[in-house]
């Protein structure tokens, strides 16, 4: 099989010295596994780029692997730890910059320094954006609080990518059922529920052009559209929105398809969205760089919509 050029979003690596960060991620996975995570997340040179160069990806968009800083209670280490990352980050791009973009890790803890640092990583480090690992510590971006955060976003033309987290508190009715809990369901609700609160708070009417990205074929969003609409217009209570519901899913909060290999999957986000708000990624180390390019490169799409969700979308997003 041929591999068309691809660019990728959800890509993860390891800043040093962040491994406690992840370990509510991580214990529930093998020991043998994680240790080959752990060194597939420290590698920039060797195995990534072959596995790059072999599915045909072009440029991958590296993000430190979750939760990141938003696991972290002190708010000024918060920052200091971000900053450090964001740092790291820039080192590993500048020795390869044909080949590496940067998402920046930001301290969400406090808007104001959230803002100032995503200011810096975007016109100092020359990131594309942010990717955030879901709430603070239980506190949501549709707080008012973070409209100086979006303002700034906004002007500087540059994408959120809203990563799965754990939910601040679990719901009763996955007690029980640790499998249930992560990757494979409680992660897309509970980051689908934070989008859609962004959404439902009017987040999109007071910044119309932000952009939020979401992963994992867009945790479940593209295919509830318009039951949004069906029952907002019943059960609104009171919210007031300037377009239905629908509008802002694939103009305000645009999709991947990290993780989510299924051509149904995919041919029903693009009839839903329209095939520029869907974009290839892999969710590296996490999942398979060779099953995502077979996945994609085989899909039922013309060559004018494949090249657009391999490489175009992101390409007009992100500036690359």
């Amino acid at each position: 099989m041929t591999y068309m050029k691809k660019i990728a979003l959800e890509e993860h690596f390891m800043t040093p010295g962040f491994q406690a960060y992840s370990k509510g991620f991580t214990q529930h996975i093998d020991p043998a596994a994680f240790a080959e995570l752990g060194r597939r997340l420290a590698d920039f040179d060797e195995e990534r780029l072959a596995e790059m160069d072999r599915c045909g990806i072009d440029i991958t968009v590296l993000s430190q692997t979750g939760p990141g800083v938003q696991g972290e209670a002190d708010p000024e280490l918060a920052l200091t730890r971000a900053r450090e990352s964001n740092d790291f980050l820039a080192t590993q791009i500048a020795r390869h910059p044909t080949r590496y973009a940067g998402f920046a890790a930001l301290p969400m803890q406090d808007p104001a320094q959230a803002a100032a640092e995503l200011e810096r990583a975007v016109l100092q480090l020359g990131f594309k954006g942010s990717l955030v690992n879901g709430h603070t510590h239980g506190r949501y971006y549709d707080d008012p609080a973070y409209d100086a955060f979006w303002d700034c976003m906004q002007a500087l033309d540059v994408p959120m990518y809203l990563h799965p987290t754990d939910a601040f508190v679990s719901p009763q009715v996955l007690a029980g059922h640790p499998e249930l809990a992560g990757a494979a369901w409680g992660w897309g609700v509970e980051t689908a529920s934070h989008a859609l609160r962004l959404l439902f708070s009017g987040v999109f009417d007071r910044f119309p052009r932000l952009k939020l990205i979401l992963g994992h074929m867009g945790e479940g969003l593209p295919y509830q559209r318009w039951r949004f609409d069906s029952r907002f217009a019943v059960y609104s209570h009171g919210v007031r929105l300037e377009r239905a519901p629908s509008e802002y899913i694939g103009s305000n909060i645009v999709i991947t398809t990290s993780g989510v290999c299924s051509h149904g999957a995919l041919t029903g986000a693009i009839a839903e969205l329209g095939s520029e708000a869907v974009m290839f990624s892999v969710d590296y180390p996490y999942e398979s760089t060779e099953v995502a390019a077979r996945f994609i490169d085989s899909a039922p799409l013309d060559d004018a919509t494949r090249a657009l969700v391999c490489h175009g979308n992101a390409q007009r997003l992100l500036k690359l």
